[in-house]
């Protein structure tokens, strides 16, 4: 992933300064960050950015930029990652997407996670399978596993989600694609 994935419609690459403003915006805007448990202030996101890039150049991988129109800012976040230890199916690697809401609806989640399934599958020594996973209820991204072809494998109660503060984000479901699948729907 350390070379920009294109689609017809959208471009995934690593984060630039331009996007600065939007990548704050993705990270705190209560409808965008509904389904999650904190909002990050603007030098929160710019440090987060920062730790973003510093893991693609590390790992191969990252949560990255998601842009529509070539020298534009970033319209959302997209990308794969290592999943953190502490999740219930690590290790392993998870697809994960978000858009600012004037973009909702369109299909380009669906295009740019394509397009990064597409990429890491076509390595015959990489991956054998992909997971994803949202909030119960969070019925936008669960469509879009669906249409990739993830299958629903586990409900699970987040490890880093404080029920106490937090009781209606805890419950998350966990989608898989298999390498196998992803080839045999091409």
């Amino acid at each position: 992933m350390r070379t920009p994935i294109q689609s017809r419609r959208t471009r995934v690459r690593r984060w630039e300064d331009r996007d600065r403003p939007n990548f704050h915006r993705l990270n705190a805007d209560e409808e965008i960050m509904r389904f999650f448990p904190m909002r990050r202030s603007r030098a929160e996101s710019d440090a987060l950015m920062d730790v973003l890039n510093r893991r693609l150049d590390a790992e191969g991988c990252s949560f990255l930029a998601l842009e529509i129109d070539d020298g534009a800012p970033a319209v959302g976040i997209m990308g794969l990652a290592r999943l953190d230890p502490v999740m219930p199916f690590a290790p392993g690697i998870e697809i994960g997407w978000r858009l600012l809401p004037e973009y909702w609806g369109q299909g380009l989640a669906n295009e740019a996670a394509a397009a990064c399934v597409d990429r890491v599958f076509a390595d015959p020594g990489a991956l054998t399978e992909i997971v994803s996973f949202c909030v119960a209820g969070n019925d936008r991204s669960e469509a879009v596993m669906r249409r990739l072809g993830f299958t629903r494998c586990a409900d699970f109660d987040h490890p880093k989600v404080d029920p106490g503060t937090h009781p209606d984000l805890v419950r998350h479901r966990c989608y898989a694609l298999a390498r196998t699948d992803w080839h045999a729907r091409a």
